[in-house]
């Protein structure tokens, strides 16, 4: 069997939560469904998949479907059954903490206050796994940082964001065709 590698997109699934900040990571994973024709399946009613070579590598895309916090039943599940190693794993999510269309790849770390990452972390048993965050921040200070991350984007957000998300899907091609240290070389800029 090939040697896979997995790249997770989080969010929150249902009607009220697309176009919300706390979505980025769902965005870039449909960004590189888009790019690249996939078919996504469900997986254990717990979220979506699909499997394509991309950049001469099986490589499955998750999307877990079981709200932000719980994030990791999927994504350790998908990665159980397919033999998954940490090292071959990408996790893309939302950041507060980096303004508006900002993205940040690292290699591994602590959750750094993400649910969904720090459901994955627990579940897979390692911080040995590479990040990429998108940001959507800052945080207007009259907001609530719970209502601010479920909040839409507005347009004129969506026109910094939608060059954000692109560029990060190339950061998971290039991680891909590359790997980590000249991605996080090229992308952290």
């Amino acid at each position: 069997m090939a040697e896979l590698f997995l790249v997770a997109g989080l969010g929150n699934p249902g009607a009220e939560y697309q176009q919300t900040r706390h979505n980025a990571g769902f965005m870039v994973l449909d960004e590189l469904i888009r790019r690249h024709g996939a078919d996504c399946k469900a997986w254990q009613n717990l979220g979506e998949y699909a499997k394509v070579c991309l950049q001469g590598k099986d490589v499955l895309f998750a999307k877990p479907l079981t709200y932000m916090n719980e994030s990791g039943r999927m994504v350790s599940s998908l990665a159980r059954f397919f033999k998954v190693p940490a090292q071959n794993m990408l996790v893309c999510f939302d950041d507060l903490s980096l303004d508006l269309g900002h993205i940040r790849m690292r290699a591994s770390g602590s959750a750094g206050g993400q649910k969904g990452m720090k459901n994955i972390i627990e579940l897979m048993g390692t911080q040995n796994i590479a990040r990429l965050r998108v940001g959507i921040g800052p945080k207007p200070a009259a907001f609530d940082t719970a209502a601010f991350v479920l909040s839409r984007f507005s347009r004129a957000d969506m026109d910094v964001l939608s060059p954000a998300l692109c560029k990060a899907a190339d950061a998971v091609e290039s991680w891909l065709a590359n790997g980590l240290e000249k991605t996080m070389s090229r992308f952290n800029g």
